[in-house]
């Protein structure tokens, strides 16, 4: 990292040793553990550490003792995790699911800081290991998302650098501009945002390829502006579960389980997807033929952090694109979703601003969102012009 200008302390570990705290490290670290969890005196927050700098665990450790919360830690691998998964069997991960299913239940909060040198790593994993674990793992996960406070946040590599078509330094520069943005100024927009999806009941989605009707009534929505997801900027909903009909062309390249995806097309009746093809179309409908919920739909959502324009092959950054929105095969969530059920949750992203070919959104025939900008006054709020004043 670029340490130069931006050294706080650094603090002897054992003799011989120095350890450097970059102050980044501890600004991000504080709105984690405050803004993100509001970590408060007593609780167990669970810090799963993945291909990161000792310095951050140490910075995150740290700003939870100051809130008076209980630190615990894992610390994972990517390259080990990819071995255990090649041999995986169900003799092998039940108890393993067991033992952190009882560990997730002691906890009050969850932060997960996720770095890979290779975003591909587990891409050679056969697909029936990958679907295997996924299943055995899923009590786990939905424990965590359904039941702890909880923050997932990416860590800035030179493998994330070069995704994103930047120098080492600059994609440092923009993650820590992006992860640390004041998201209590997307407040106003999205509580109107909000307001509005929880009345609509029929959306209709023109664009490039795309023509896509549904209803998203009696659904609900939710706002995300940092609290779950670091970087931030949506708010999403779900469709009436056989209600989706048309065909939508997803425009931001993706990678899923390991493999890599561009041009994915979807075809809707019912509901369901009854075509899907893209430039991997074989390994594309092996994912959604993992269960009877991969073929419908568990989350719609509204993209608009302007710090974030570009696709980079990563989910957390890429689903918050200014002008995008997100149609997500799979599992939905609790309280704002139709009860779709499945161990696939796949955010596919759409551009709809002038440079990815523009779009409309339209909302119970009212027009809602132009080629990526927002329409009606009381939304104003969500565009760049006001995020970025």
């Amino acid at each position: 990292m670029g340490f130069t200008l931006r050294l706080r302390q650094a603090v002897g570990l054992s003799e011989g040793y120095i350890m450097i705290i970059d102050s980044r490290y501890e600004k991000l670290a504080a709105g984690l553990t405050g803004f993100s969890t509001h970590l408060s005196k007593g609780e167990r927050v669970l810090i799963d550490a993945f291909d990161i700098p000792d310095a951050m665990v140490i910075a995150l450790i740290r700003a939870a003792r100051a809130r008076g919360a209980h630190p615990y830690v894992q610390i994972q691998r990517a390259r080990i995790g990819r071995e255990l998964m090649l041999g995986a069997q169900e003799a092998q991960y039940q108890p393993h699911a067991e033992v952190e299913l009882k560990r997730m239940e002691a906890m009050d909060a969850y932060i997960a800081v996720r770095g890979s040198d290779n975003i591909f790593e587990s891409s050679d994993v056969p697909a029936d290991k990958v679907q295997l674990v996924s299943r055995i793992m899923k009590p786990v996960l939905d424990h965590r998302v359904n039941e702890t406070k909880w923050v997932v946040l990416r860590w800035p590599t030179s493998a994330m650098a070069q995704q994103a078509g930047m120098s080492t330094e600059a994609f440092e520069d923009f993650y820590f501009k992006v992860c640390t943005l004041d998201y209590a100024r997307m407040t106003p927009g999205m509580k109107a945002l909000k307001a509005l999806m929880d009345r609509t009941d029929q959306v209709h989605i023109k664009g490039p390829g795309t023509d896509l009707r549904f209803s998203i009534k009696g659904i609900g929505s939710r706002e995300c502006g940092g609290l779950r997801n670091i970087p931030d900027g949506e708010v999403f909903s779900c469709p009436v579960k056989d209600s989706v009909e048309g065909t939508l062309q997803y425009n931001a390249p993706t990678v899923y389980l390991g493999t890599s995806f561009d041009n994915i097309r979807l075809v809707f009746k019912k509901g369901r997807v009854v075509e899907a093809t893209s430039s991997n179309t074989k390994r594309l409908n092996e994912i959604l033929d993992s269960d009877d919920g991969a073929r419908y739909i568990g989350e719609f959502a509204l993209g608009f952090n302007p710090h974030i324009l570009h696709p980079m092959r990563d989910i957390l950054f890429d689903e918050k694109i200014a002008g995008s929105f997100h149609f997500t095969p799979g599992q939905a969530y609790e309280g704002v979703g139709n009860g779709n059920r499945s161990q696939v949750h796949w955010d596919m992203v759409c551009i709809q601003r002038p440079d990815y070919g523009g779009g409309e959104i339209w909302f119970d025939g009212k027009l809602i969102r132009k080629d990526g900008l927002f329409v009606p006054k009381s939304l104003y709020k969500l565009n760049p012009e006001y995020l970025l004043a």
